[in-house]
């Protein structure tokens, strides 16, 4: 009887999904929607795993009842919570074994080829995990309202927040700033309105007809403000004074895990995501070859734990 193995990397910007055969062989890969475990209590997740799960059976030409033979391990955005993890592991799965962890698992197993050592996720979302003498140490991943510092999500609210004060007036402006609001429509008034949920919700607000229920402003998704990075890596490399200012910021969130990594005795950190991908040559200047690039994808790492989960 063939045996299966499936991996999920769920992302708070897709969610990719991989089959492969008993020797951890790639079978087909496909790309489908947004995956966070915190958004509107893993509904969406659940159906991009399991729209997901049906288009890479068909890409790779096995029939989908082989699910039955399959088993699968999810790297989530938005597993930071055990309550969040059981309850999307307990929902009606086709596969023989399911086992639902934070991404950052998934990116420790990919990046370390299953050695110890530290893992940083730096994309729309951060975190960052080790294992060192077998014990497992974690800290950030607590999400876009109150963490994730090192995100491109967070930098680049912090980006729109101050393009809104300079075209008020308030700090200094650049090419970058003005960038931004041209990017978000064109002035704070367009920026303002870009920053509000895309669609309303109308019951939310007050009977007479005023915006008096703070509910009913939602606001972007952390992807959303994740999406300026591209234009501030692009200004930051062409010597725009402010984003200079704003990357210091970011080094120096990046510096507090480097001290929490070396304080419990990890040797290497590995850096995971595509934000923080962009930000290794200044990483390795910085903290030389305690900084690593990871060996395996995230991807590869779920594949890697669903065979030592379930092994035959």
């Amino acid at each position: 009887m063939p045996r299966y193995y499936l991996g999920v990397d769920g992302g708070g910007t897709n969610c990719r999904v991989r089959l492969a055969d008993e020797n951890l062989v790639t079978l087909a890969e496909v790309r489908n929607g947004r995956s966070n475990l915190q958004i509107d209590d893993g509904d969406p997740a659940y159906k991009a795993i399991t729209d997901g799960t049906r288009d890479v059976f068909a890409a790779a030409g096995v029939d989908y009842a082989e699910t039955a033979n399959t088993y699968a391990c999810f790297g989530m955005a938005g597993g930071r919570m055990d309550s969040a993890r059981a309850e999307f592991a307990a929902r009606p799965w086709p596969f023989a074994g399911v086992k639902v962890y934070d991404d950052i698992d998934i990116a420790h197993a990919g990046a370390l080829g299953g050695d110890e050592g530290g893992v940083v996720i730096i994309g729309t979302g951060s975190a960052a995990m080790s294992i060192v003498n077998g014990k497992r140490y974690q800290a950030g991943g607590w999400g876009f309202h109150i963490g994730d510092q090192m995100s491109g999500a967070i930098l680049g609210r912090e980006l729109a927040r101050y393009s809104v004060e300079a075209a008020d007036g308030l700090v200094e402006e650049s090419p970058l700033t003005r960038a931004v609001i041209a990017a978000l429509g064109g002035d704070n008034q367009a920026a303002m309105t870009w920053s509000f949920a895309t669609e309303m919700d109308l019951t939310l607000l007050s009977r007479d007809g005023s915006e008096g229920c703070d509910d009913a402003l939602i606001g972007r998704a952390p992807a959303e403000y994740g999406k300026l990075m591209p234009l501030f890596i692009e200004h930051f490399e062409q010597g725009d004074p402010v984003a200079r200012r704003m990357m210091d910021i970011q080094l120096g969130y990046i510096d507090t895990y480097v001290r929490w990594f070396r304080n419990h005795g990890a040797n290497v950190m590995a850096i995971v995501g595509g934000f923080g991908q962009r930000l290794f040559p200044i990483l390795q200047e910085r903290h030389g070859d305690f900084v690593a690039l990871p060996k395996f994808e995230p991807l590869h790492g779920a594949i890697i734990l669903a065979r030592q989960n379930f092994s035959a």
